[in-house]
């Protein structure tokens, strides 16, 4: 099985004037606001979203910051079948708690069953001291959505993000991953020896003194994108010059045992060329845009399951 995580950057179908359009690649404050140019560049950035997953050629790809269902389907079924690729017939995106509506979804090639944890509370989990904690607020900024398929457990997940407020952001995020490591527990009698993926965007800062995730990969879980070159552990890249791994494969000790030679891949293909690095870039690629998203995609391959 090859799985994938991507943060797909603003995902939403739009009906302008009753017509379909997609969204692009971008965030709310980017500065294209001629009409004419923010088309053709929305355009041209989601057939490049397309042809990454087709590169990809996932069985299972857990995506984030997709609007809802019918953005995900719209473009599964006009944008990644003009591709060509073999298609992802069982796909799911729950409503989640950004109000931006960047949830997360999950689209595969086998069946499998979808529960989200959008609603969960603290003291739901029994997470209620937790310092900085809101006993009133949901736990997940966007949700946890568990994907059950077959042997392996997803977990697909999209924390807080480290603005605007640093130190609030990072209480959420802890927060948020406790709760994650709460969930495993549950779900497992002995999740050290089950076979589960926490897959997505972590937005965890590497640099932090003390990553907020801890409580997921110390002791508990393992971080596969540890294993990945130091050079080539960079998912992400900010017009700043500022570049990060906020995507995640986190595994569990039986997982991370039984494939110890998986290594997830970083597809740098439809990032823009501003990006740097020497991964070659698909041919539309603009030096910012368009571009695919502002995160690479995470392949990473589990022989025989």
């Amino acid at each position: 099985m090859r799985v994938l995580t991507f943060n797909v950057q603003n995902l939403r179908l739009r009906r302008p004037g009753g017509q379909d359009r997609l969204d692009g690649a971008r965030d709310f404050d980017e500065t294209e606001k001629a009409e004419d140019l923010g088309r053709v560049l929305d355009f041209a950035d989601r057939r490049l979203t397309a042809q990454v997953l087709a590169q990809a050629d996932a069985d299972v790809c857990a995506l984030q910051e997709v609007f809802d269902a019918p953005s995900l389907d719209y473009f599964h079924d006009h944008l990644l079948r003009a591709t060509g690729v073999e298609l992802w017939p069982w796909r799911a995106c729950l409503p989640g708690n950004d109000g931006a509506g960047r949830d997360v979804a999950v689209m595969a090639r086998r069946p499998f069953a979808a529960t989200s944890y959008a609603r969960l509370r603290p003291r739901d989990l029994g997470l209620s001291q937790v310092p900085g904690v809101s006993v009133d607020r949901v736990i997940f900024c966007r949700d946890c959505l568990q994907v059950e398929m077959g042997a392996l457990t997803l977990f697909t997940v999209h924390f807080k993000a480290p603005w605007p407020d640093r130190t609030a952001a990072w209480h959420r995020r802890r927060l948020e991953a406790l709760a994650v490591k709460r969930l495993i527990e549950r779900r497992f009698s002995e999740p050290g020896a089950a076979l589960w993926l926490v897959l997505g965007d972590l937005n965890d800062p590497l640099a932090d003194p003390e990553r907020a995730v801890a409580p997921l990969i110390e002791g508990f879980g393992v971080d596969l994108t540890a294993r990945m070159a130091p050079g080539e552990r960079w998912t992400w890249w900010h017009e700043d010059g500022v570049r990060g791994c906020p995507d995640a494969m986190v595994a569990s000790p039986a997982l991370a045992a039984r494939w110890p030679d998986a290594v997830p891949r970083a597809l740098r293909a439809g990032m823009g060329r501003d990006a740097g690095g020497q991964a070659a870039r698909l041919e539309d690629v603009g030096d910012h845009r368009p571009h695919a998203s502002d995160h690479a995609a995470l392949v990473l391959d589990l022989p025989g399951i």
